[in-house]
């Protein structure tokens, strides 16, 4: 049946922005974090209404969310991921375009903890990781967590920092990211769905 049969809890993309305002109001964040993640999850409130009220999916993704089979994502996540606010909201307006042939859930990474381990990025559980499944319930591709520009910007500063603190990188990515306006973004998930249209 899949890999996500056993989820008990997932939230469609409206839902999950309630959530997050939910959590700005409260002054908490998902996952057992520390305090700085509460101002991440409260910047990426805004950065997601920001990007969903802007972006738009380009005519040819369009077209081909709507011409292949229906599937369901799955965007393994958690409320505090940068990256997931800068893709988050055009995946769901991909979702929105297909016209039924997408169903987007949205499940929490730590409260989902063995799934998440079947889709790690180089050993790690980064996210968000976008996964689509069949009707059965079988994988038909994975994505994430960022698009390959962004995440070899963040390996190779892994490999090194030149002297830059990972809050000074993240700046760097997420301006990146708005320069980029979900370009990249789109054309790795058209280059997938061209795959899958006959």
């Amino acid at each position: 049946m899949g890999n996500f049969q056993s989820v008990s809890k997932f939230y469609s993309y409206n839902e999950f922005m309630q959530l997050m305002e939910e959590l700005v109001r409260q002054g908490k964040t998902t996952g057992n974090q520390p305090p700085v993640f509460v101002y991440y999850t409260k910047l990426n409130l805004h950065r997601m209404q920001r990007w969903y009220k802007t972006l738009q999916p380009g005519e040819d993704v369009i077209k081909a969310v709507q011409a292949i089979q229906p599937q369901t994502w799955w965007v393994i996540n958690e409320a505090w991921c940068g990256d997931a606010a800068q893709t988050l909201p055009l995946m769901a307006k991909m979702a929105e375009a297909a016209n039924g042939r997408i169903d987007l859930r949205i499940i929490l990474r730590d409260e989902n903890a063995a799934i998440m381990d079947k889709y790690l990025t180089n050993g790690a559980r980064s996210i968000p990781k976008l996964v689509a499944t069949d009707k059965e319930g079988n994988d038909l591709f994975d994505w994430g967590p960022r698009p390959a520009y962004a995440q070899k910007m963040m390996m190779d500063w892994k490999a090194n920092n030149n002297g830059l603190t990972l809050e000074e990188k993240e700046k760097d990515l997420h301006l990146w990211y708005a320069k980029d306006k979900g370009q990249s973004t789109q054309h790795e998930l058209l280059q997938i769905l061209l795959g899958q249209v006959h």
